[in-house]
């Protein structure tokens, strides 16, 4: 089953924001275990404060010890592993990182979120090298602006693209992402079975 891992050497770029919508739409039409593998446990906190989806199961990692452990036990229940990876290099990411199909990069337009997510594609080529096969990535713009885009951003949106493959799909600023840390759920209503 494939393993999607969020990774960014940068805090606050929005790796549990991408997994809490990737994992929710996907739940719709299958089982998704989503494994809490950051330290501050935002995706822990998240699975507090609602209702679950009876298809979504969200797992506290036990750290680096156990980690592909948890990955191969997930992999066996679900469909789909969403892994929420801490905000610096580790032991633990970089073992999530070479046990994925394909990690997501979350990044901001400003500058900081550039730097961290062409920082983390170089982990990962490097990981990549160790394991000798090519693990793929993928940057995607979060907390973007849906009007106008700046000179700015729109220069680091084409400096991104050179260095990886960038989705077409962007996660905007909205209240409905920034409500998910405070209500829990999903960004979909949840729709009666």
């Amino acid at each position: 089953m494939p393993v999607i891992s969020f990774a960014t050497s940068k805090g606050g770029a929005g790796k549990t924001t991408s997994a809490i919508v990737l994992g929710t739409e996907l739940a719709e039409g299958t089982e998704v275990i989503m494994i809490d593998a950051d330290p501050a446990k935002r995706l822990t906190r998240w699975s507090s404060l609602a209702p679950l989806p009876p298809s979504v199961k969200v797992v506290r990692s036990q750290g680096e010890r156990f980690i592909q452990d948890e990955i191969s036990d997930a992999q066996r229940e679900a469909s789909f592993v969403l892994i929420d990876l801490e905000g610096s290099a580790s032991r633990l990411t970089s073992f999530a990182i070479a046990e994925s199909d394909l990690v997501i990069i979350p990044s901001g337009e400003e500058q900081q979120d550039a730097d961290a997510a062409i920082e983390t594609l170089a982990e990962i080529e490097m990981e990549g090298r160790a394991r000798r096969r090519a693990i793929p990535s993928a940057i995607l713009f979060a907390r973007t602006s849906a009007a106008v885009k700046s000179k700015l951003e729109k220069h680091i949106h084409r400096e991104l693209m050179k260095v990886g493959r960038v989705m077409k799909t962007e996660l905007h600023r909205r209240t409905a992402f920034s409500s998910l840390h405070n209500a829990g759920g999903g960004a979909s209503p949840v729709r009666p079975s």
